[in-house]
């Protein structure tokens, strides 16, 4: 796909991060590459696996061009993070395709199942550190706008005037937007979620953490901190 348009999040001499969107419905499907490997982690198989492939050749050509040569090379692990049928109507394809190690929050893995026949291998329940591709990821667990919703912490190198302990890329899914926390479906579930990100998101990570949602444009944690008595006031 010539046209394929994608995003660079991140580059370093190690490690690229990009994204596309798939669907009408603006589906961020997030592809971490290991440069020197050409090993690589997609995180949520959203929609249209023809563009996803497509998306995974092209970095891998682009940000490791020797990789094919090397054995292991390409998609080796595929991360959901969460059940709602927008974010895994590829999944099936995904794993013919390349056979990739599964995860996903394990609540969601029978919604995960029984809605694409896909049974996910390892799942997460919030707290593990996985390395994948040489890449490591903390996992987050987030309740609320499904019961096994993850966050993915990746640590990067940090930019020019940014401290110097690194800043943090945080894969959110549909947990945590501009603007506020995803969509629940009652009171309850919107406190449980509103309390996960609060203590586990806005107490743990700086104010650079950027924050890159299954949907739409990426913020920052110190763009959003502010507005968090706004978001607990009106209840969504």
């Amino acid at each position: 796909m010539s046209d394929l348009t994608t995003t660079l999040i991140f580059e370093s001499d190690d490690l690229t991060v990009r994204s596309i969107a798939v669907s009408d419905m603006d589906n961020k499907v997030y592809l971490l590459t290991n440069r020197s490997s050409g090993e690589q982690v997609l995180i949520d198989a959203a929609d249209d696996f023809p563009a996803i492939q497509s998306f995974a050749q092209q970095a891998a050509a682009t940000d490791s061009p020797t990789s094919h040569d090397q054995p292991g090379a390409g998609v080796l692990a595929l991360i959901t993070t969460h059940s709602h049928w927008d974010h895994i109507r590829a999944l099936p394809e995904a794993l013919e395709a390349w056979d990739p190690a599964t995860y996903c929050g394990a609540p969601d893995a029978e919604a995960i199942a029984e809605q694409e026949g896909v049974e996910v291998e390892e799942r997460l329940v919030g707290g593990e550190r996985l390395t994948l591709a040489g890449i490591e990821l903390e996992v987050i667990a987030l309740r609320g706008h499904t019961p096994g919703s993850i966050a993915l912490a990746l640590w990067v190198p940090a930019a020019e005037g940014e401290d110097a302990g690194g800043r943090v890329l945080l894969f959110t899914g549909d947990s945590l937007f501009p603007g506020g926390v995803g969509k629940t479906n009652s009171p309850q579930d919107f406190e449980q979620l509103f309390t996960d990100v609060s203590e586990r998101i806005f107490d743990q990570f700086g104010d650079s953490t950027l924050v890159l949602p299954g949907h739409g444009d990426s913020t920052t944690l110190g763009k959003e901190r502010p507005h968090l008595p706004e978001w607990k006031e009106r209840g969504w």
